[in-house]
Protein backbone atom coordinates (compact mmCIF):
# COMPACT_ATOMS: atom_id res chain seq x y z
CA UNK A 1 0.00 0.00 0.00
CA UNK A 2 1.55 3.32 -1.18
CA UNK A 3 1.65 6.43 1.31
CA UNK A 4 1.23 9.50 -0.21
CA UNK A 5 2.72 11.74 2.65
CA UNK A 6 6.12 9.85 1.84
CA UNK A 7 5.55 11.64 -1.67
CA UNK A 8 5.13 15.37 0.00
CA UNK A 9 6.97 18.06 -0.61
CA UNK A 10 6.70 20.86 2.04
CA UNK A 11 6.91 24.76 1.00
CA UNK A 12 8.20 26.59 3.79
CA UNK A 13 8.14 30.44 3.22
CA UNK A 14 11.25 31.88 5.47
CA UNK A 15 9.22 35.56 6.17
CA UNK A 16 5.98 34.48 7.57
CA UNK A 17 7.44 31.15 8.80
CA UNK A 18 4.49 29.47 7.14
CA UNK A 19 4.92 26.05 5.81
CA UNK A 20 2.64 24.47 2.93
CA UNK A 21 2.31 20.61 1.89
CA UNK A 22 1.45 19.44 -1.43
CA UNK A 23 1.84 15.87 -3.12
CA UNK A 24 4.79 14.58 -5.11
CA UNK A 25 4.13 11.99 -7.44
CA UNK A 26 6.91 9.06 -7.99
CA UNK A 27 7.86 11.05 -11.06
CA UNK A 28 9.91 13.23 -11.41
CA UNK A 29 8.69 15.22 -13.78
CA UNK A 30 5.49 15.96 -12.18
CA UNK A 31 6.92 17.87 -9.73
CA UNK A 32 7.14 21.29 -9.99
CA UNK A 33 10.37 22.84 -11.01
CA UNK A 34 12.48 25.02 -8.12
CA UNK A 35 11.82 28.91 -8.79
CA UNK A 36 14.51 31.25 -8.87
CA UNK A 37 13.73 32.26 -4.85
CA UNK A 38 13.39 29.00 -3.51
CA UNK A 39 15.85 26.59 -2.32
CA UNK A 40 15.87 23.22 -1.84
CA UNK A 41 16.49 21.12 1.37
CA UNK A 42 16.19 17.77 2.80
CA UNK A 43 14.57 18.07 6.20
CA UNK A 44 13.82 14.74 8.60
CA UNK A 45 13.89 12.48 5.16
CA UNK A 46 11.49 15.06 3.48
CA UNK A 47 11.91 17.48 0.26
CA UNK A 48 11.86 21.06 2.05
CA UNK A 49 11.38 24.49 -0.59
CA UNK A 50 12.23 27.37 1.54
CA UNK A 51 11.39 30.63 -0.11
CA UNK A 52 13.75 34.15 0.07
CA UNK A 53 17.44 33.92 1.74
CA UNK A 54 17.95 34.43 5.35
CA UNK A 55 18.84 38.59 6.30
CA UNK A 56 21.13 38.83 8.93
CA UNK A 57 24.72 36.26 7.17
CA UNK A 58 23.77 37.55 3.63
CA UNK A 59 23.83 41.12 5.12
CA UNK A 60 26.94 40.63 6.79
CA UNK A 61 28.12 39.22 3.65
CA UNK A 62 26.94 41.63 1.33
CA UNK A 63 28.91 44.09 3.87
CA UNK A 64 31.54 42.10 3.25
CA UNK A 65 31.08 42.11 -0.66
CA UNK A 66 30.85 46.17 -0.45
CA UNK A 67 33.91 46.39 1.25
CA UNK A 68 36.49 44.64 -1.34
CA UNK A 69 34.10 46.81 -4.17
CA UNK A 70 35.19 49.70 -2.27
CA UNK A 71 38.97 48.72 -2.38
CA UNK A 72 38.80 48.66 -5.47
CA UNK A 73 37.53 52.10 -6.30
CA UNK A 74 39.58 53.83 -3.54
CA UNK A 75 42.97 52.00 -5.10
CA UNK A 76 41.78 53.30 -8.64
CA UNK A 77 41.03 56.87 -7.17
CA UNK A 78 45.38 56.25 -5.75
CA UNK A 79 43.66 55.76 -2.38
CA UNK A 80 45.71 53.21 -1.06
CA UNK A 81 45.45 53.85 2.84
CA UNK A 82 41.23 53.89 2.54
CA UNK A 83 41.53 50.33 -0.10
CA UNK A 84 44.16 48.54 2.32
CA UNK A 85 41.68 49.44 5.44
CA UNK A 86 38.63 48.39 3.08
CA UNK A 87 40.01 45.07 3.19
CA UNK A 88 40.74 44.48 6.60
CA UNK A 89 37.22 45.83 7.43
CA UNK A 90 35.69 42.81 4.26
CA UNK A 91 37.21 40.63 6.77
CA UNK A 92 35.72 41.33 9.80
CA UNK A 93 32.14 40.56 7.55
CA UNK A 94 33.45 37.38 6.35
CA UNK A 95 34.44 36.55 9.88
CA UNK A 96 31.03 37.03 11.24
CA UNK A 97 28.65 35.96 8.89
CA UNK A 98 29.70 32.61 9.23
CA UNK A 99 29.77 32.69 12.91
CA UNK A 100 26.08 34.30 12.65
CA UNK A 101 24.60 31.93 10.60
CA UNK A 102 25.82 28.96 13.15
CA UNK A 103 24.80 30.59 16.27
CA UNK A 104 21.32 31.87 14.51
CA UNK A 105 20.66 28.64 12.68
CA UNK A 106 20.80 30.23 9.13
CA UNK A 107 23.36 28.22 7.34
CA UNK A 108 22.07 27.32 3.67
CA UNK A 109 23.44 26.33 0.32
CA UNK A 110 22.78 30.06 -0.81
CA UNK A 111 25.13 31.58 1.88
CA UNK A 112 27.86 29.33 0.93
CA UNK A 113 28.17 30.15 -2.62
CA UNK A 114 27.33 33.50 -2.21
CA UNK A 115 29.84 34.17 0.59
CA UNK A 116 32.42 32.09 -1.58
CA UNK A 117 31.67 34.92 -4.52
CA UNK A 118 32.58 37.76 -2.03
CA UNK A 119 35.51 36.00 -1.09
CA UNK A 120 36.80 35.99 -4.43
CA UNK A 121 35.99 39.73 -4.82
CA UNK A 122 36.95 40.91 -1.54
CA UNK A 123 40.34 38.78 -1.09
CA UNK A 124 40.89 37.92 -4.35
CA UNK A 125 40.31 40.76 -7.06
CA UNK A 126 40.45 43.56 -3.92
CA UNK A 127 43.87 42.71 -2.97
CA UNK A 128 45.67 42.18 -6.57
CA UNK A 129 43.93 45.63 -8.41
CA UNK A 130 45.54 47.45 -4.90
CA UNK A 131 48.90 45.88 -5.28
CA UNK A 132 49.04 46.45 -8.76
CA UNK A 133 47.73 50.27 -8.29
CA UNK A 134 49.97 50.79 -5.60
CA UNK A 135 53.48 49.82 -6.88
CA UNK A 136 53.30 46.40 -9.51
CA UNK A 137 52.21 48.82 -12.17
CA UNK A 138 55.53 50.26 -12.31
CA UNK A 139 57.13 46.86 -13.28
CA UNK A 140 54.73 46.68 -16.66
CA UNK A 141 54.04 43.08 -17.69
CA UNK A 142 56.07 41.49 -14.99
CA UNK A 143 53.29 43.86 -12.23
CA UNK A 144 50.12 42.29 -13.87
CA UNK A 145 51.59 39.03 -14.16
CA UNK A 146 52.36 39.01 -10.26
CA UNK A 147 48.95 40.65 -9.72
CA UNK A 148 46.87 37.94 -11.94
CA UNK A 149 48.67 34.56 -10.31
CA UNK A 150 47.40 36.33 -6.79
CA UNK A 151 43.83 36.11 -8.39
CA UNK A 152 44.35 32.89 -10.44
CA UNK A 153 45.47 31.31 -7.26
CA UNK A 154 42.66 32.80 -5.09
CA UNK A 155 40.41 31.52 -7.28
CA UNK A 156 41.57 27.56 -7.07
CA UNK A 157 41.73 28.02 -3.44
CA UNK A 158 38.18 29.00 -3.01
CA UNK A 159 37.28 26.19 -5.58
CA UNK A 160 39.07 23.87 -3.50
CA UNK A 161 37.81 24.36 -0.41
CA UNK A 162 33.83 24.43 -1.84
CA UNK A 163 34.99 21.07 -2.56
CA UNK A 164 36.43 20.06 0.30
CA UNK A 165 33.98 20.81 2.58
CA UNK A 166 33.00 18.14 5.36
CA UNK A 167 35.43 15.64 3.93
CA UNK A 168 38.82 17.72 5.37
CA UNK A 169 39.97 17.92 9.44
CA UNK A 170 37.35 21.51 10.33
CA UNK A 171 41.18 22.30 12.52
CA UNK A 172 43.05 23.20 9.61
CA UNK A 173 43.10 24.76 6.25
CA UNK A 174 45.05 23.16 3.39
CA UNK A 175 47.29 26.21 2.12
CA UNK A 176 46.97 29.50 3.41
CA UNK A 177 43.12 30.95 3.71
CA UNK A 178 42.26 33.71 0.82
CA UNK A 179 41.21 36.26 4.35
CA UNK A 180 44.77 36.02 5.58
CA UNK A 181 46.45 36.03 2.00
CA UNK A 182 44.71 39.21 1.88
CA UNK A 183 45.00 40.51 5.14
CA UNK A 184 49.18 39.89 4.08
CA UNK A 185 48.74 41.82 0.68
CA UNK A 186 47.02 44.55 2.50
CA UNK A 187 49.20 44.93 5.31
CA UNK A 188 51.92 45.68 3.26
CA UNK A 189 50.28 48.21 1.22
CA UNK A 190 48.43 50.12 4.58
CA UNK A 191 51.79 50.26 6.28
CA UNK A 192 53.63 51.06 3.26
CA UNK A 193 51.33 53.71 1.46
CA UNK A 194 53.22 56.35 1.74
CA UNK A 195 56.64 55.12 0.75
CA UNK A 196 58.51 57.01 -2.10
CA UNK A 197 57.94 54.58 -5.37
CA UNK A 198 60.75 52.72 -6.96
CA UNK A 199 62.13 49.45 -7.96
CA UNK A 200 62.72 48.21 -4.53
CA UNK A 201 59.47 48.78 -3.23
CA UNK A 202 57.64 47.48 -6.74
CA UNK A 203 59.84 44.26 -6.28
CA UNK A 204 58.99 43.85 -2.64
CA UNK A 205 55.08 44.02 -3.54
CA UNK A 206 55.88 41.80 -6.31
CA UNK A 207 57.42 39.32 -4.14
CA UNK A 208 54.63 39.47 -1.34
CA UNK A 209 51.78 39.52 -3.75
CA UNK A 210 53.15 36.59 -5.69
CA UNK A 211 53.87 34.13 -2.46
CA UNK A 212 50.94 34.88 -1.03
CA UNK A 213 48.89 33.64 -4.34
CA UNK A 214 50.85 30.53 -3.97
CA UNK A 215 50.94 29.77 -0.38
CA UNK A 216 47.19 29.46 -0.92
CA UNK A 217 47.52 26.41 -3.16
CA UNK A 218 50.19 24.43 -1.49
CA UNK A 219 49.46 21.44 -0.18
CA UNK A 220 50.21 22.96 3.56
CA UNK A 221 48.26 22.93 6.48
CA UNK A 222 47.31 25.78 8.61
CA UNK A 223 45.36 26.45 11.83
CA UNK A 224 42.07 27.34 11.01
CA UNK A 225 41.03 29.00 14.73
CA UNK A 226 37.64 27.42 14.15
CA UNK A 227 37.89 25.20 17.10
CA UNK A 228 37.81 28.53 19.54
CA UNK A 229 34.68 28.39 21.36
CA UNK A 230 33.65 32.29 21.89
CA UNK A 231 30.63 31.26 24.24
CA UNK A 232 32.77 28.83 26.67
CA UNK A 233 34.92 29.70 29.75
CA UNK A 234 38.44 30.69 28.79
CA UNK A 235 41.58 30.46 31.32
CA UNK A 236 42.05 34.34 32.79
CA UNK A 237 45.41 34.13 31.10
CA UNK A 238 44.33 33.74 27.68
CA UNK A 239 42.08 36.30 28.44
CA UNK A 240 44.82 38.78 29.15
CA UNK A 241 46.88 37.90 26.01
CA UNK A 242 43.28 38.65 23.77
CA UNK A 243 43.68 42.10 25.74
CA UNK A 244 47.11 42.56 25.15
CA UNK A 245 47.01 42.17 21.51
CA UNK A 246 43.87 44.28 20.81
CA UNK A 247 46.44 46.89 22.79
CA UNK A 248 49.29 46.30 20.61
CA UNK A 249 47.82 46.50 17.76
CA UNK A 250 45.79 50.02 17.91
CA UNK A 251 49.61 51.27 18.85
CA UNK A 252 50.11 50.68 15.26
CA UNK A 253 47.43 49.06 13.20
CA UNK A 254 49.19 48.54 9.74
CA UNK A 255 52.47 47.83 11.10
CA UNK A 256 51.02 45.34 13.73
CA UNK A 257 48.54 43.35 11.15
CA UNK A 258 51.37 43.18 8.26
CA UNK A 259 53.55 41.56 11.03
CA UNK A 260 50.76 38.80 12.75
CA UNK A 261 49.62 38.33 8.78
CA UNK A 262 53.54 37.19 7.39
CA UNK A 263 54.00 35.19 10.53
CA UNK A 264 50.59 33.10 10.22
CA UNK A 265 51.61 32.66 6.59
CA UNK A 266 54.70 31.69 7.11
CA UNK A 267 53.75 29.69 10.09
CA UNK A 268 52.25 26.76 7.56
CA UNK A 269 55.92 26.33 5.61
CA UNK A 270 57.75 26.29 8.56
CA UNK A 271 55.86 23.63 10.63
CA UNK A 272 56.70 21.40 7.26
CA UNK A 273 60.34 22.28 7.49
CA UNK A 274 60.75 21.38 11.02
CA UNK A 275 58.90 18.04 10.81
CA UNK A 276 61.20 17.44 8.17
CA UNK A 277 64.18 17.81 10.47
CA UNK A 278 62.46 15.71 13.26
CA UNK A 279 62.39 13.00 10.83
CA UNK A 280 65.97 12.87 10.49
Amino acid sequence: MNNENDNQIIEHDEITGQSTCQSASSEADDSSPIQEHEEEETVNGRSVRRRGVYLLPNLLTTGALFSGFYAILSAMAGNFEAAAIAIFVAMVFDGLDGRVARLTNTQSAFGVQYDSLSDMVSFGVAPAVVSFSWALHSLGKVGWAMAFIYISCAALRLARFNTQVGSVDSRFFIGLASPAAAALVAGMVWAGHDAEPGVTLSIVAAVTTAMAGILMVLNVRYISFKGVDLRGRVPFVRMLIAIMVIIIVTVNPPVVLLVLGAAYALSGPIQVLLRKMRKK
